[in-house]
């Protein structure tokens, strides 16, 4: 309950999503895709809006994303901070219900900046994708994994020599260097165990 009332580092940013035209498919003539996550600005609003638009592509402002960062979810931080290119991940959906007479457009729905969450969203067959965050976004995700994310401590195997031997049933077995050998060559009825 306490936990609740933890205030939680988060920033606003706003979604740039790019409706772009397909050459030489004839089943498809454009195709959508994450084109950058910007930070929001008051002057944005609160509606996505068409933003750019030529013979190519057009570009659609979604504003009002906040991204949060989870004490739970360190890991999740310190492993995208770590990578050689850091990244937002953004899930996206085409819109359910457009207007009449107009054509669905990609709506992003969450933004992060956790490996985890991305992760998850794509085993449940979400469309995920990434652009680049930027250095001082990526200090402020950094500072906030090593404050919090303790890495598990790797437990020391054992040498091969030390494992506890079992039988194919996996019952404890033992060996003996020492005792009586059964079979040829040592110690028959002669005593002596030489050969003629």
């Amino acid at each position: 309950m306490a936990d609740d009332l933890v205030e939680r580092p988060s920033l606003q940013v706003a979604v740039v999503m790019r409706r772009e035209r397909i050459e030489g498919n004839r089943w498809q003539d454009h195709r959508w895709v994450l084109h950058d996550v910007v930070p929001h600005e008051p002057a944005f609003g609160t509606e996505p809006r068409r933003i750019l638009q030529d013979e190519r592509a057009e570009h659609w402002l979604h504003p009002g994303h906040t991204v949060t960062l989870y004490r739970d979810d360190a890991e999740g931080y310190y492993l995208n901070a770590t990578t050689p290119a850091p990244c937002w991940f953004v899930l996206w959906r085409m819109q359910d219900d457009p207007a009449p007479g107009t054509e669905p457009i990609a709506v992003p729905h969450t933004v992060t900046l956790s490996y985890h969450d991305a992760g998850r969203w794509l085993d449940a067959q979400e469309t995920v994708e990434q652009v680049p965050a930027p250095a001082p976004v990526v200090d402020w995700m950094r500072a906030f994994a090593e404050a919090h994310y303790v890495p598990e401590p790797k437990r020391r195997q054992r040498p091969q020599s030390f494992q506890p031997l079992q039988d194919r049933f996996g019952n404890p077995a033992s060996v003996s260097a020492g005792g009586k050998r059964r079979g040829g060559g040592g110690g028959g009825g002669d005593g002596g165990g030489g050969h003629g």
